[in-house]
């Protein structure tokens, strides 16, 4: 079996500047040649084959603790020396070597598992979710991740360029902003008739109600058809999740910062606090770890739905797309959420053969071997920011 060999690290730039707004702050990529918010390619080298994966750390952020600087630090000086000579299929192995040597570090994790997925798919000649159990969707629909704005006409204009011109069946819409839960309810009304009966709109407070504000918002929003609720509270409150579960009068209540691990699942299963997993790549440290949740979440009737935006980057939006294609679709719940890096922010200028093309709401899952993306190398120079080498 193929063994690795040498393992690149880029920090790359992004073609485009994302900033948004949620309950804790800002979300920005940062500024062009600013390392922080800059996302980490990832070559592996083993036996003729090149594995890439792409991977951005979203933080300074309200709830996860990766940067680029400790994504590059963790793969340089501890996970990279540890896989030199490995076997490239030895997931598990690898899994428990990383994690007895340096525990957490998911965004860092995540891009050495994608990569190492794209390399064997490519040395096996076989596409990444063919190592996860193989295909149950050739399409992907996604989500359109609704910003805050202090003017809710942003929220409305961004609700009907994805339900218009990308024909998005589902929105999620950010809320816990500075006019308290009041003033979400009557966003959501304002994008509620802006769009229609026809289109599933969320709800994501990114933990910033208290139980009682969600209880109250969502018995105001039961009339307006809210689809879901995502993560309303503080992360650790599990009772104050199920609390708000047993008062929703059958709102799904998903479940997102409070999911880092299969520890962490099986702890939201114990106390009943959701009924959908929203699983991020780079929150969960890839798709071995993935998997492992939506099994857990199979055997208890948990729904799984794909998060993170995947900005501008094609290789972090097809990693999402194949995890996605791997679950059969009613296991799945709402949509994925990496539109991001599917085209409605241009092509991946990375990517030279194998961007996404939105139709109807949806993408066709990539079938070429491994993530099914081709990589510009001239580009990848052109827009790298740091770069080094492990042997």
């Amino acid at each position: 079996m193929t063994r690795i060999e040498r393992i690149e690290i880029f920090v790359t730039e992004l073609p485009v500047r994302l900033k948004r707004t949620f309950s804790s702050g800002s979300y920005d990529t940062g500024a062009p040649d600013q390392l922080l918010g800059k996302p980490v390619l990832v070559k592996i080298h083993a036996g003729g084959v090149t594995g890439v994966a792409q991977i951005r750390a979203i933080s300074p952020g309200h709830f996860v603790a990766d940067t680029v600087h400790s994504m590059v630090a963790a793969i340089r000086d501890i996970y990279g020396p540890l896989l030199i000579g490995r076997r490239l299929a030895d997931f598990e192995a690898h899994d428990a070597l990383l994690t007895s040597r340096l525990a957490g570090n998911p965004a860092a994790r995540a891009v050495l598992d994608i990569a190492l997925h794209d390399a064997l798919g490519k040395a096996l000649g076989v596409p990444v979710h063919d190592l996860l159990g193989g295909r149950s969707n050739d399409t992907i629909p996604l989500e359109w991740s609704v910003s805050l704005y202090e003017d809710p006409q942003g929220m409305v204009d961004d609700a009907l360029r994805a339900t218009q011109e990308y024909g998005m069946k589902v929105i999620c819409l950010k809320a816990a902003g500075n006019g308290g839960w009041r003033q979400d309810v009557r966003n959501f009304e304002t994008v509620r008739k802006a769009v229609g009966p026809d289109v599933m709109i969320g709800v994501d407070p990114n933990t910033g109600w208290t139980v009682s504000d969600s209880i109250l918002a969502l018995h105001a929003m039961r009339d307006l058809d809210v689809g879901y609720c995502e993560q309303p509270v503080e992360r650790r409150n599990l009772r104050g999740m199920a609390q708000i579960r047993a008062q929703a009068a059958g709102v799904p209540l998903m479940v997102d910062e409070a999911l880092f691990t299969v520890q962490d699942a099986a702890q939201i299963i114990e106390a009943g606090a959701a009924d959908v997993f929203c699983i991020k790549l780079y929150k969960v440290g890839g798709l071995l770890a993935a998997r492992r949740m939506a099994a857990l979440g199979q055997a208890s009737d948990i729904g799984i739905n794909s998060g993170g935006l995947a900005v501008a980057s094609g290789l972090e939006a097809a990693a999402a797309a194949h995890f996605c294609a791997s679950i059969p679709a009613g296991r799945t719940f709402g949509a994925a959420e990496f539109v991001f890096g599917a085209g409605v922010l241009g092509d991946d200028p990375l990517i030279a053969d194998g961007n996404f093309v939105i139709k109807d709401g949806a993408v066709t899952v990539p079938t070429g071997p491994g993530l099914g993306m081709t990589l510009d190398e001239a580009a990848l120079e052109q827009m790298t920011l740091g770069h080094c080498v492990v042997t």
